[in-house]
C-alpha cells in the first residue's frame, strides 16, 4: 500500500471509531434511547479541547494518550472508574474510553 493509502485508511478508521461506532453501541446497548446516548457519545469528543494547551495543537507525529492532560492515564483511569456508575456517567465513561481506543489506535496501530 502506498504511504497516501494508508494515511487516507487511517483517516477513515479514525472518523469511523469517533463518528459511526457509537451509533452501533447506541443501537445495540441502548436501543429505546439510542439518538440521546448517540449524542452524549459524541459530545465526549469535547475532550479533545485539551490540545489545544499544545503546541502545535496538532502533531502527527505526537500520541495524544499520555501527552495530553484529559488524555492522561490519570484521566483514563477516572474514566475507568466512571464506568461503576449508573445513567449518563456511565455513557460517557463509555464515550470518553471509546475515544482513547481510538487516539491510542490512531498513533500506535499505523505506520509513521
Amino acid at each position: 500500500m502506498a504511504p497516501s493509502e494508508i494515511a487516507l485508511l487511517k483517516t477513515c478508521t479514525h472518523y469511523f471509531l469517533h463518528l459511526v461506532f457509537p451509533v452501533f453501541i447506541a443501537l445495540v446497548f441502548y436501543p429505546k434511547n439510542w439518538k440521546k446516548v448517540y449524542l452524549i457519545l459524541l459530545a465526549t469528543m469535547l475532550v479533545d479541547l485539551d490540545h489545544l494547551f499544545a503546541n502545535p495543537i496538532f502533531d502527527p507525529s505526537r500520541e495524544s494518550i499520555g501527552f495530553h492532560f484529559l488524555h492522561s492515564y490519570y484521566a483514563i483511569a477516572v474514566y475507568f472508574l466512571l464506568l461503576f456508575f449508573k445513567g449518563n456517567v456511565r455513557i460517557v465513561a463509555i464515550g470518553l474510553l471509546l475515544h482513547m481506543l481510538t487516539d491510542y489506535q490512531d498513533f500506535n496501530f499505523w505506520p509513521h
